[in-house]
């Protein structure tokens, strides 16, 4: 059997490797034999994650409106992959790039965002991302000549990535076949972006809003909208329909994909998946697209737990 390799992209320099993500084919058990189960791959990413897409297109607009400029650093609260992103998208452009997050946020991110060379300051890690939202306004409003505020709760360039660029290619990679398309609410952006496309080219896909159960839960990356703070980006009529999941139940889908699939995936990426499946069963057929965030290299301090109940599979 011979193997034909589909050519390697050239490119011109690290920037140019975000977006355009593989869709690869899931089999999660008790998934209708009508309905494919699709998961977008976003660890592809150069930076790790969906989140350097957002990164990115607010750097990229930010020096358009002129908002920064060299002599600038950037600024964001982050409870990690969005950290990552302005690091390395900062990095690549020259700006410094400073990150404010919960001390809680795990070491491998941390590492990261200071391997890219940006400076971290810690919150309070019982407040978690909201306490790191209050916080870098503070600092913000300190010093507003110094820096460029990524502000990715309340900047339109977050959901116009995944209007641009998520969406436009679950289309095209799905041929315009999906029905349903299934992600995490953090900021919002990749739920209101790619739903806002899709719902333009085809007002019947299903979008599907993914948060945890209750405010106390172990999703990284992930808000309860009823207890947070609210993303001024977040427009509730994006998504058809939310659905809450319970953080074991997401690390379960963890453990059963790393075993099934041999997809090592994060903690969100699990919550989107028990729910995409959760959409499945209902279904006779259709095209599930689920949204994972990230891979689970970046969750191993915190996951012993899951790899090893895949590894007794």
């Amino acid at each position: 059997m011979s193997l034909t390799l589909a050519p390697a992209p050239v490119l011109a320099n690290i920037l140019d490797a975000v977006g355009h993500t593989p869709l690869l084919r899931l089999r999660l058990g008790g998934v209708p034999a009508g309905v494919e189960l699709w998961g977008k791959c976003e660890w592809f990413n150069p930076g790790g994650s969906v989140k350097d897409r957002t990164a990115l297109s607010i750097v990229t607009e930010g020096e358009r409106s002129g908002a920064l400029r060299p002599g600038r650093t950037i600024v964001d609260s982050s409870s990690g992959n969005t950290a990552v992103g302005l690091a390395l998208v900062g990095r690549a452009k020259g700006y410094p790039v400073e990150l404010v997050m919960p001390a809680s946020v795990g070491e491998e991110r941390q590492r990261l965002c200071r391997a890219y060379g940006a400076t971290i300051v810690f919150t309070d890690p019982l407040l978690g991302s909201d306490g790191a939202m209050v916080k870098v306004r503070e600092i913000v409003a300190a010093d507003l000549d110094r820096y460029f505020y990524a502000d990715q709760y309340r900047n339109p360039a977050n959901p116009l990535a995944h209007y641009r660029t998520t969406g436009p290619e679950i289309w095209e990679q799905t041929g315009g076949r999906v029905t349903h398309f299934v992600a995490g609410l953090g900021t919002s952006g990749t739920v209101v972006g790619t739903a806002r496309y899709l719902h333009e080219r085809n007002p019947r896909v299903r979008v599907v809003a993914v948060e945890p159960d209750h405010g106390m839960h172990g999703l990284e990356g992930l808000k309860h909208m009823a207890s947070a703070i609210v993303p001024e980006i977040y427009e509730p009529r994006a998504h058809d329909e939310k659905i809450s999941v319970v953080t074991e139940d997401a690390y379960a889908v963890c453990a059963e994909v790393l075993g099934g699939d041999g997809l090592l995936v994060g903690h969100s990426a699990g919550a989107a998946l028990w729910a995409a499946r959760e959409v499945a069963l209902a279904l006779r057929s259709g095209v599930v697209v689920a949204l994972l965030p990230d891979g689970g290299e970046r969750y191993l301090g915190a996951s012993r737990g899951i790899h090893s109940r895949a590894s007794e599979r």
